[in-house]
């Protein structure tokens, strides 16, 4: 197999330099990411208001609740992808991602009809302010219409970080990312369109970032090239991308429930509060995006080790990669709080938009690498074909005990800041059963392989 000058040796070799070199472009590109839906909250926020803003954020659990299921059968794509590198079955390889890239434009052909018969209704079921509700649906049916193009953005760069090639994923969303502010401040200052502006801007920028990755794939010349005639769904790959992906899925999808169940809380404090909640999720992401990308790591690594047979290296990519994580969290998220005023201000110029936005991140930003601790771990249990064990754990531990925090605690004391409290308490119940799931799944490999080796 040729290797490309993209590609990293994760299968040999230090660790350190590597999962470095394989993350920080990864957190980049998903900072680029988040600049779209940045660009569109500042500009809403300047430009047309309060209730715009609102209105946009409002959205964003509802939309993860939507789509996330469709982008875990990605991650299936990375970890088949890695898999069949590790072990050099070219074939495999090659048969993964025709069925990934077709599986990616089915779903968002799917999305866009789901998306726009139920956007009106969903928000309408978590309690959005009437003042808010028209311009929320209108943006959710606009942003739903790019759906094929962001499932086949995420398809096609699950299969390039499978070879470890993060860089180029990056530079396609830099293109995007460029066009994406520049139409939001067109659409919205020059033609007055408000939250259909940033939406149409969106979109747009997502069909670029999605044409490039297309047309890199088509460029290939190894086991990954695409070619438009093959375009098939293969049954046993489906199958696997499903039972690894799938649950993934779910579990993203659970944590957006919760996450819905919040939001509808937020909601009940009035518009005010749910711009300043909008404004620091919005600044919480770019410390998550950055977590995530070794995350995104520890799941890369873990499974081509795992194709190419050498599980001695396991322990030693969760490790590293927790260490750094909890490097990233602690420092990032601490100073997105000690920035948090000015940073606040970016997005309005409202005193109380900004109280309630700190409210949020003195409890959130300060301990959020407890967040990244918890996904690493998921990571490797995902890179060693486990994906159902964090599934239920994440059902029960992030979910349910979320769930039961607003049907409990929060109801003896009604406030924002023990509303919030409930993510960091989870955060860390979840993360220490993940830690035991993951030894035993640990010691039953090294069980077989034991078993193996005697026979």
């Amino acid at each position: 197999m040729k290797t490309k000058s993209y590609e990293i040796d994760m299968c040999n070799g230090p660790l350190t330099g590597k999962l470095l070199k394989f993350a920080v472009p990864l957190m980049l590109s998903g900072i680029l990411q988040l600049l779209f839906n940045a660009a569109d909250i500042v500009v809403v926020g300047r430009f047309a208001g309060h209730q715009a803003l609102a209105a946009v954020g409002s959205t964003g659990s509802l939309i993860n609740l939507l789509v996330n299921v469709f982008i875990g059968l990605s991650i299936g794509t990375n970890v088949l992808v890695a898999n069949y590198m590790g072990a050099r079955q070219e074939k495999a390889v090659s048969e993964t991602v025709h069925t990934s890239i077709l599986l990616s434009l089915l779903c968002g052909t799917f999305l866009i009809f789901f998306g726009i018969v139920l956007a009106k209704p969903l928000l309408t079921l978590m309690g959005t302010p009437d003042d808010v509700l028209s311009q929320a649906t209108l943006y959710m049916r606009i942003y739903f219409v790019g759906m094929p193009a962001t499932m086949l953005y995420n398809f096609g760069a699950a299969v390039l970080r499978a070879t470890g090639d993060t860089q180029r994923p990056l530079y396609f969303l830099f293109a995007a990312g460029i066009i994406n502010v520049v139409l939001n401040l067109v659409f919205v200052i020059c033609f007055d369109m408000g939250v259909a502006g940033v939406a149409t801007a969106t979109v747009i920028s997502q069909c670029v970032s999605a044409l490039l990755v297309l047309r890199c794939l088509l460029h290939e010349t190894g086991c990954f090239k695409l070619y438009l005639n093959r375009l098939h769904i293969h049954k046993d790959k489906l199958i696997q991308m499903i039972r690894i992906g799938l649950p993934a899925g779910m579990q993203g999808a659970i944590f957006s429930i919760s996450n819905v169940l919040i939001q509808s809380s937020i909601n009940s404090f009035g518009s005010v509060a749910m711009a300043g909640s909008t404004a620091s999720s919005n600044l919480e992401g770019f410390v998550y995006t950055s977590m995530n990308a070794f995350y995104q790591a520890c799941l890369s690594f873990t499974s081509q080790n795992l194709g190419a047979d050498k599980k001695e290296r396991i322990n030693k990519i969760l490790i590293t990669c927790e260490a750094l994580v909890f490097t990233v969290g602690l420092v990032l998220g601490n100073l997105a709080f000690f920035f948090g005023d000015k940073l606040l201000q970016i997005y309005s110029s409202d005193p109380e938009v900004i109280r309630y936005g700190l409210m949020r991140m003195q409890v959130i930003c300060t301990v959020y690498f407890l967040c990244g601790l918890m996904d690493v771990l998921v990571g490797s249990m995902r890179g060693l074909n486990y994906s159902i064990i964090p599934m239920i754990v994440s059902l029960a531990g992030a979910c349910g005990l979320r769930i039961l925090w607003i049907f409990t605690v929060f109801q003896w004391h009604r406030s924002l800041f023990v509303l919030y409290l409930s993510y960091p308490v989870t955060w860390l119940v979840t993360a220490v059963a993940h830690l035991i799931c993951f030894l035993i799944i640990r010691k039953k490999l090294d069980e077989r392989k034991h078993y193996e080796l005697g026979n």
